[in-house]
Parts: C-alpha cells; sequence; structure tokens
C-alpha cells in the first residue's frame, strides 16, 4: 500500500529533577514521538566498494546476511536495496543497541565495504518527546481520548491567547514560556493573601484555608488549580519533560480571580471584561486580549445578569467564553456561569467514556471532554502543579478530576481552530466543535451536549475540509473489541476483523489505526493492517523493547483501496517466551 507509514516508540525515563506523576503508573507507546535517546536501531545500513560483488548481488549480499550473522551471533537477512545502491540488512528478533554496533563493526571489518550504520529512526516533531505524555490519556486513547494528536497535524495554537481566569499561576517551567502579562482582580486584600487589592501580578499566593474558615469544617490545602488548568491548555511541548497542553502553541494569560474562600462574581465579572480588551475602572488595557477565555469555576444559582452582561461583550468581542458544567452530579442549568447563554459549558468525561459520576449534565451542556476519575489515580487528568501545601513550593505535576479539567480541553480546542482561521467567531467555533462530535463510547445519564469532543475533527472542519489526515465527526470510527488471544512464537499469527459497509468510495490517506495489545513483551510483536483487498500495511516491527503492551495510534495512507469491506488487524509474536491478545482495536475514516 503506497505510503504506508507508522511510527511507534517507548516513552524515555524522565530526566533529573522532573518529578515523576508517581509509581505504578502504565507507561504507553505512542506515535510519532522525538528526541528519545538511544533506542535500538530496526538494522544496518551498507555501501559496498563498486568492485565488491554485494554491491549489486542480491545471492551475495544474502551470502553476507549469513557471513555476518555467523560472525556476531545475530539473526540477519538481507532486506532490500535503498535508491542510493546502499543494502539494508534486517535483524531477525530482538537485539540490542550493543548487538547493532557489534554488527556494524563486522561490516567495516570487510575491506569491500565502503560504510556501515545503524538504520535509526527518525520521528515527526509535530508530537512531543515530553516525558510525562504517556500518561495523559485524555489526548490520545481511543476510546475517551479526545484524539489531539491528529489536530497537531493542522494547528498548535499558534498566534492565540486563552486568559485563564482562576487562582492565578504559579511559576512552573513547563508553563513559563508561554505565558503573557496577566492581572490580579481579586479585591480583597486578606484573601488575596498578597498585601494589597487589584494588581498587576497574577501570582497565585495560595487558596489554602483553616478549618472555621469559609464557611467549612475541615482543612483544605492549596489547590494551585489555575496552574492546573493553564497547563491542560498549553503547557509546553517538545521539551523533553512534563506534560503537553492541548494547544501547546498558544499563550496562557493568567487573570487571577479566586483566592481563598473562592472568588466574587464582581471581581469574575471585570475580569471578564478585562481578558476580552474591555475597559476595566482601575486597571490597565490589556495588551493581549484573549481569543479565548477559561473559566473553571462556578456555584449554585441561575446566571446572573452581571455574569450575562460580562460574558455577551467579552463574545461581542469576539472572545470565546468556555466554562466548566459543576461537579455536583445535577442539572447544570441550577449553576452559574454553566447555565449563562454565549458560552461553551463543559461535562467531564472518564477514561471509559462515560459520564463521570461527579459532572453536571442536562440540556444547557455543550459537549463533553475528559475531566477524569481519580479513584484510580492514573485516570485522572495529569497536568502542571507545585508541591506547596500552602504557599508555593517545589513545581510538580499531579492528575486532578472535575468538570474544571474538562474546560480547558474545550478552551484549548476553541485556540487550535481559532489559530487555523483567525475570522472565526465564538458562535462558529461553538457550532464546530459540537457538530464534529462522536457519540461518548459510553453511558450518559441526563445529558451531554453533542457528544465527546472530538479535536482532530474540529480542527479539520476549521481548515474548511472534512478530514485530511484529522478525525471524522460521528459515525467514522468502527471498533471490534472482542479479545484474540496471541500465540507465543507463532509467525504465521492471528487476525482481528473490522467490516465497514454503507461509506462509498475510498478510504481517506489518513486512516488512523488504534490498537490496544495486552502483551508481556511487547518487542516481540509485529502488527499489520491488512486491506480488504489483500493488501497489507505494517504498523509496528519487532524491535529490542523490553515494556509491556501496545496502546498505540497509527496512521496509514489507505486512499487506494475502497472503504468498504473487511479489514483485519495481523498480529504476530515472533520470539517465544511471552504472550498477549488483542484487547481492541479501531479504524477511523
Amino acid at each position: 500500500m503506497g505510503g504506508a507509514a507508522a511510527a511507534s516508540t517507548a516513552v524515555a525515563a524522565p530526566p533529573a529533577g522532573d518529578t515523576a506523576p508517581g509509581a505504578g503508573e502504565q507507561r504507553t507507546e505512542l506515535s510519532g514521538l522525538s528526541g528519545l535517546p538511544e533506542l535500538p536501531a530496526d538494522g544496518v545500513i551498507v555501501a559496498y566498494k563498486e568492485r565488491a560483488e554485494a554491491a549489486d548481488s542480491r545471492s551475495a549480499a544474502t551470502a553476507e546476511a549469513a557471513d555476518k550473522g555467523r560472525k556476531t551471533g545475530q539473526g540477519l537477512r538481507f532486506e532490500r536495496r535503498l535508491a542510493t545502491g546502499a543494502a539494508l540488512y534486517e535483524v531477525e528478533g530482538r537485539t540490542s543497541r550493543a548487538g547493532i554496533d557489534e554488527i556494524v563493526e563486522a561490516f567495516e571489518a570487510d575491506p569491500d565495504v565502503a560504510y556501515a550504520e545503524p538504520n535509526t529512526r527518525a520521528y515527526a516533531m509535530a508530537t512531543p518527546d515530553d516525558t510525562h505524555y504517556a500518561s495523559q490519556w485524555d489526548l490520545f486513547e481511543s476510546t475517551a481520548g479526545m484524539r489531539v494528536p491528529g489536530a497537531w497535524e493542522k494547528s498548535t495554537g499558534r498566534g492565540t491567547v486563552v486568559a485563564v481566569l482562576d487562582t492565578g499561576y504559579v511559576s512552573h517551567s513547563d508553563l513559563a514560556a508561554n505565558i503573557v502579562p496577566g492581572y490580579d482582580f481579586v479585591s480583597s486584600a486578606a484573601e488575596a493573601r498578597d498585601g494589597n487589592g487589584r494588581d498587576g501580578n497574577p501570582a497565585d499566593e495560595g487558596d489554602w484555608f483553616g478549618a472555621g474558615e469559609c464557611g467549612v469544617t475541615y482543612d483544605s490545602p492549596s489547590s494551585w488549580h489555575g496552574t492546573h488548568v493553564a497547563g491542560t491548555i498549553a503547557a509546553a511541548a517538545g521539551n523533553g519533560k512534563g506534560v503537553a497542553g492541548v494547544a501547546y502553541g498558544a499563550k496562557i494569560q493568567p487573570v487571577r480571580v479566586l483566592a481563598k474562600c473562592g472568588g466574587t462574581t464582581a471581581d469574575i465579572a471585570d475580569a471578564i471584561t478585562w481578558a476580552s480588551g474591555g475597559t476595566v475602572a482601575g486597571a490597565p488595557a490589556n495588551p493581549t486580549p484573549a481569543d479565548v477565555i477559561n473559566m473553571s469555576l462556578g456555584g449554585s444559582g441561575t446566571c446572573s445578569s452581571t455574569y450575562q452582561n460580562a460574558i455577551n461583550g467579552a463574545v461581542g468581542r469576539g472572545t470565546t467564553v468556555v466554562v466548566a458544567a459543576g461537579n455536583s452530579n445535577a442539572n447544570a442549568a441550577n449553576f452559574t456561569p454553566a447555565s449563562c447563554s454565549n458560552v461553551i459549558t463543559v461535562a467531564a468525561g472518564d477514561r471509559q467514556g462515560n459520564r463521570a459520576d461527579y459532572s453536571n449534565h442536562g440540556t444547557v451542556v455543550d459537549i463533553t471532554a475528559p475531566g477524569g476519575e481519580t479513584a484510580t489515580r492514573t485516570n485522572g487528568i495529569l497536568s502542571t502543579l507545585n508541591s506547596g501545601s500552602t504557599v508555593p513550593g517545589g513545581e510538580s505535576y499531579a492528575y486532578y478530576q472535575g468538570t474544571s479539567m474538562a474546560a480547558p480541553h474545550i478552551a484549548g480546542l476553541a485556540a487550535l481552530a481559532k489559530s487555523v482561521d483567525p475570522a472565526l467567531s465564538p458562535a462558529r467555533i461553538e457550532q464546530l466543535v459540537k457538530s464534529t462530535a462522536r457519540p461518548l463510547p459510553g453511558t450518559c445519564g441526563g445529558g451531554c451536549g453533542a457528544g465527546l469532543a472530538d479535536a482532530a475533527a474540529t480542527v479539520a472542519a476549521a481548515g474548511g475540509d472534512s478530514g485530511g489526515g484529522g478525525e471524522p465527526p460521528a459515525g467514522g470510527t468502527y471498533t471490534n473489541g472482542t479479545d484474540v488471544a496471541i500465540p507465543d512464537g507463532n509467525s504465521t499469527g492471528v487476525t482481528s476483523p473490522i467490516a465497514v459497509s454503507g461509506r462509498g468510495g475510498n478510504a481517506p490517506a489518513g486512516l488512523r489505526v488504534s490498537v490496544d495489545i495486552k502483551h508481556t513483551y511487547r518487542g516481540d510483536l509485529v502488527i499489520d493492517l491488512v486491506t480488504p483487498d489483500g493488501r497489507s500495511a505494517n504498523l509496528k516491527r519487532s524491535a529490542y523493547d523490553s515494556a509491556d503492551d501496545v496502546i498505540a495510534t497509527y496512521t496509514v495512507d489507505a486512499s487506494s483501496v475502497a472503504a468498504d469491506g473487511t479489514w483485519k488487524l495481523r498480529v504476530r509474536d515472533v520470539y517465544s517466551g511471552d504472550t498477549g491478545y488483542i484487547d481492541s482495536w479501531s479504524l477511523t475514516f
């Protein structure tokens, strides 16, 4: 299948000083990572001198493979010739980088060889090398993730500003490059803990309180909530550390409206006005008015006129306003600003694709996005944080859950769309987000809006096409969730079928193949996509890779293949000693 391509690799360990999210975290296989250190090569490229028989003879090259294989104790085969005339030799089974180097040395010692070098991998830089990206299921997992990597093919949010109206910002190296000046709208000096009222410093001084304060009977540490929200939107990507934001090319404008005991409607309404470029008495003009405002905040009651007027003004200035639905497992119509008009109200989904059990719901909800559930810690949303229990301590990362975590996914998505087409109005952005959503894979009681947001489909539609390397709207994904055991050490392998009908025409150039394979040594596995007409595209080759499981999404150019018919995932375990099964896989047209 011409142009079929896949890229996959294991996630590198965190560098020294980078705080990992915690023990027991499942590392996953991801597509398109870059900057990974010393990964084993797939084989060796050898260029022969002109007089050498192996320079143009297949039989001589095959004999060379046998000879060098015997000398190094490796299973080596001649694969093909490159356009340059060099020979490509592949290693059968698994080997180490030291084993590859030994093969290179054996060829270099041959007087007929001009040069020999490892056949290393190159990875696309569009997806990040951030050390905890593997834990961000909310971005890439096929079941309930938001399909963000497909959107990055077209947009990273560059040129946009997202205002985060929250607890402010505590310094974090994974966010610093994407921060623009904000403002502190907390009027009460005592609650702000900064010695004054409103000022130009939106630093988060901590929102902790003790029992008997703020009308409650328990102690509460500082949440650093605004920094967590900001990281989900625009944490830096490709910097070799931490996490990646949904719109990692966007800028974050921290606007402090919450402190000890929360924040007031008056302060929040002024912040909405200022963030969107409006005039607020006593505050300087905003030098970088926001394209998007995120409000992961709220309380009980219907939308007040103060809120609504501020929101209407912001939308009239061209700013998209995104709000959290609330975490009371109740009708969002009874919460504010979730019940306001002219906003995108966001419910939370869990890792299985259900409405999260805490999430508000109802007819005012516009869309659902990943919000996580931390009963299993790693099923929460991982983002930037701080380790201080009261005042700021060291920078860290942590899993949170809530519609507060869901809303910034949509704020980031709005920035991605706005970056593609700066002329998009808030109403048009909302329409794009909703019209390209896919049905929740799980269940939703009470109303979850248009469904689960699909970032790649939204960005593709914002750019004026219906796919083009991104994800399609609802109805374009076909899944087989039946377990299929993979025989150990069996070169024939097994297949799992998916029947596609009623699409007509050919499959897209950006057909996405998502796989979830449980295996105790994924390096043994060779994975192919078999088309309805019997052709195949290799998704993953065997390699020295001791990690478990394959959870990945691959992109295949299937534009020469009719979409309708039975597609198969073929998995072979080419080395004995480890076992596993196909858990599920899907095709997205």
